[in-house]
């Protein structure tokens, strides 16, 4: 069997319908703002779409910085910053009902693999 034959088939094409250039404003604190501006192959601004505005942040936990991050409805940078503080405490929330579902599992899970069977009960 030859190298090419075991690799997966991955489509590595770009996408030219749907390019983004990426800039990232911060104020060095505490909000990191990413916009991505649709543009056109030759580099310009695509003014048919409109810009997508996504708010990161990082908490801090004994463990070490903890990424959060949501997608801003905003059309404009100003109201990118007017609803990022929601944003980010709406991606707070899920993170933490994500965590709470996951050690509900894993207790759920230690709970079955614990249990004696006795036979003829």
């Amino acid at each position: 069997m030859s190298v090419n034959e075991q690799e997966p088939k991955t489509d590595f094409s770009v996408d030219t319908n749907h390019l983004y250039r990426e800039e990232t404003i911060t104020d060095l604190k505490v909000a990191s703002i990413k916009i991505l501006m649709p543009i056109n192959l030759d580099g310009s601004e695509d003014q048919s779409r409109t810009p997508i505005y996504i708010g990161n942040t990082q908490l801090m936990s004994p463990e070490g910085p903890v990424p959060l991050q949501a997608p801003l409805e905003a059309n404009n940078l100003e109201e990118a910053m007017a609803v990022f503080p929601d944003a980010m405490r709406q991606a707070l929330a899920e993170m933490v009902e994500k965590i709470k579902e996951m050690q509900q599992q894993q207790k759920m899970k230690e709970m079955d693999s614990s249990r004696i069977i006795i036979p003829g009960r």
